[in-house]
């Protein structure tokens, strides 16, 4: 599967509308996100049943402000809508591979009940 190129006017309809989303944040002058790119690619077509997107921080500004992008490449999964894993640095391939496992497995009742305990208390506060 292709990877897809995320905007601020696609963001919402990708999240929300896929199990899972893997986003790599990136810029063209970064060494290591131009090392990561064609194995970020090749996950893509090996996890066909997510959706891998591409999100160039110098192009898409309030992305990277809103997922506040600090260093790059950063990875983040979103599983259900919900934002699973975040992480800076380049993962090689089989390490990838595993992270889809994971996040494959996740009991995502539990995951739900977890967030909606922490708005809870956040609330409370």
């Amino acid at each position: 599967m292709a990877v897809t190129q995320l905007t601020q006017d696609n963001i919402e309809s990708t999240i929300n509308s896929n199990d899972i989303v893997v986003i790599d944040f990136w810029a063209p002058w970064c060494g290591p996100c131009r090392s990561f790119k064609p194995i970020f690619e090749a996950a893509a077509e090996r996890h066909g049943d997510a959706v891998f997107a591409s999100c160039n921080t110098e192009e898409q500004t309030e992305l990277a402000a809103m997922f506040q992008i600090r260093s790059i490449p950063t990875l983040v999964v979103f599983r259900e809508g919900i934002g699973i894993f975040g992480q800076p640095g380049m993962l090689p391939a089989e390490a990838l591979d595993e992270l889809m496992d994971k996040v494959r497995a996740l009991d995502m009742d539990q995951v739900r009940a977890e967030v909606a305990k922490q708005e809870g208390e956040a609330a409370q506060a």
